[in-house]
């Protein structure tokens, strides 16, 4: 799934988390179904209940952080939270301000979705999200990048004749193709991006990294998180 372009590199704190008595995990809150806001207010989606199960296998107490992605990372590295579990993937710059436990989604195929048939996502206009890997690849592939906050923003750009296309996380854009009744389809071939999406955490904090590895171990040797990616994705899922 998901995604950074970072423009300015920042360092670790110094200081782990170090027995800390709760562990705060940060998410964006607007990518269902990674993660959203539901009716009441809360933090939902395949990771609220994904990092619960995490945290409790873990032994720790855990709270949620609301953040924008695009200080997602800097607000990990300034302490603002713990943990970044909000669809991030798993790509090599990332891994050079930040610490990946092992993947808990296989890596999934990025797409384009536009208004029509026959668009043009390698010469014309395609919107993605700011500081992803989708918006990494537009730039890099010949078409005109435009880049928006939000995801919402994105299909916005497409529906309203601003983008050709919109390139995001096939498992973002599926439901909203299949809500939109023939207003939005896929175009173009899958783009397999990223290393699968993982948790971020502070380099420092590898202790903390090490507890949810054997979590998410444990859910991928017992079944447990297949349930969930078929639960949250359906049947034609990746599992492990």
């Amino acid at each position: 799934m998901k995604k950074l372009i970072l423009t300015t590199a920042a360092l670790a704190l110094s200081a782990g988390l170090a027995m800390a008595e709760t562990v705060r995990m940060g998410t964006e809150g607007a990518y269902p179904p990674y993660n959203f806001i539901n009716d009441a207010g809360e933090i939902d989606g395949f990771e609220r209940e994904l990092g619960d199960e995490m945290c409790k296998r873990a032994g720790l107490t855990c709270e949620w952080v609301k953040n924008d992605w695009d200080s997602i990372i800097p607000n990990l590295v300034s302490g603002n939270y713990d943990t970044i579990i909000a669809g991030m993937s798993i790509t090599a710059e990332r891994d050079e301000v930040i610490d990946f436990t092992q993947n808990y989604q296989p890596p999934a195929a990025s797409a384009y979705v536009a208004a029509a048939e026959g668009a043009d996502v390698t010469g014309g206009v395609v919107a993605a999200q700011t500081a992803t890997i989708q918006a990494g690849h537009v730039a890099e592939s010949g078409a005109t990048l435009v880049e928006f906050a939000t995801p919402e923003e994105t299909i916005a750009a497409v529906r309203n004749g601003e983008a050709d296309a919109v390139l995001a996380d096939r498992d973002y854009l599926a439901p909203l193709v299949e809500e939109s009744n023939g207003e939005l389809v896929f175009v173009g071939d899958p783009v397999p991006l990223g290393g699968g999406v993982g948790m971020g955490l502070r380099e420092s904090d590898g202790e903390l990294r090490g507890k949810f590895d054997a979590a998410i171990t444990s859910m991928k040797e017992d079944g447990s998180l297949n349930e969930l990616l078929i639960k949250w994705f359906g049947e034609d899922t990746r599992t492990y």
